[in-house]
């Protein structure tokens, strides 16, 4: 069953790069490859740092509905690049260079996760409850002050900060996507020593303590982990703020079982899927300019919504 899961997905995945890749291409074909290659690249990076930060962070949480978007990591981010508008304008933000930006984002989106939710890591329940607040809370400052900082921006410099503030893929700097790659390939390798420890975790507190494992310590190194991939792809191409529970959602449906094993590849292949056959239709068959994070966050919201509804706040 793991297996048929892993091929199926593996399959349609291919096929929807395939698809990326070769429809409607024109003209030359080395130029071709290797722009919509970087896109692909871009898109698949994402879906596994994405994915597995939100299975992670469900993990550590022991809340299937709870995501890093939804505690305030977009929001953080918007807030961001809005200040930075508001300070040196459109034209003096937009003349940064690019990796500038990208470390900046990343070493600030970093440091507000730790320092948000790493004090707030503790051994027993109601500091998890505590961390869920705190960061709800904060994500509601965040959108408040973008808000208040919109009002007293030049008009003229507003289309910047709405650009930034959904996922973009129509082009990636190649620097950055090798500095991103890089970021993320190592923190994945340290998930993936960690899954049976996160299977662990997942039993509950008590159980995992009786086990012998250091729950304290090891929710910490996962939000460390967690903290990294959140912050390398939103600092890359921005927000995709329902994604990651979509295709965690979905992984979770059909995998024949809940280790991380299972769990941590088979939502990454859904991701690419998603991303890249979303990408592929909206750019190729209905020749929409609309970012495919608008819609990924509308059917996403709906998920949210229906599990909500159904399993209620835990």
């Amino acid at each position: 069953m793991r297996a048929r899961s892993m091929l199926i997905c593996g399959v349609l995945l291919t096929v929807c790069c395939g698809l990326f890749m070769t429809l409607e291409a024109r003209g030359n074909w080395d130029f071709v490859l290797w722009f919509r290659g970087r896109k692909l690249a871009a898109l698949l990076l994402v879906g596994v740092a994405v994915s597995t930060a939100t299975l992670l962070f469900q993990t550590i949480s022991r809340n299937h509905i709870l995501t890093p978007s939804t505690m305030g990591f977009d929001a953080l981010f918007t807030l961001i690049v809005t200040l930075a508008v508001f300070t040196i304008g459109a034209a003096g933000y937009n003349h940064l260079p690019s990796e500038l930006v990208f470390f900046v984002n990343l070493f600030l989106l970093i440091g507000a996760a730790l320092l948000l939710f790493g004090t707030l890591l503790g051994q027993h329940r109601v500091d998890l409850m505590r961390m869920v607040l705190t960061g709800i809370i904060f994500g509601f400052l965040f959108r408040s002050l973008t808000s208040f900082v919109f009002r007293m921006i030049d008009p003229s410099e507003f289309a910047t900060i709405q650009v930034s503030s959904y996922a973009r893929f129509n082009y990636i700097e190649l620097n950055l996507l090798w500095l991103a790659a890089g970021l993320t390939l190592v923190t994945l390798l340290l998930c993936w020593r960690m899954r049976r420890q996160l299977d662990i975790l997942s039993l509950g507190f008590e159980i995992a303590t009786n086990l012998g494992e250091p729950v304290a310590k090891r929710q910490k190194q996962a939000l460390v982990l967690v903290a990294v991939l959140v912050a390398v792809s939103t600092a890359l191409v921005g927000p995709v703020a329902f994604l990651g529970l979509l295709v965690v959602s979905i992984a979770r449906l059909i995998a024949p079982n809940e280790t991380h094993a299972m769990l941590i590849p088979l939502s990454a292949l859904i991701a690419g899927i998603v991303l890249v056959g979303g990408q592929t239709i909206l750019e190729r068959v209905l020749g929409m300019s609309t970012p495919l994070a608008v819609v990924i966050d509308f059917v996403g919201g709906f998920v949210f919504l229906a599990l909500l509804l159904r399993k209620g706040w835990t």
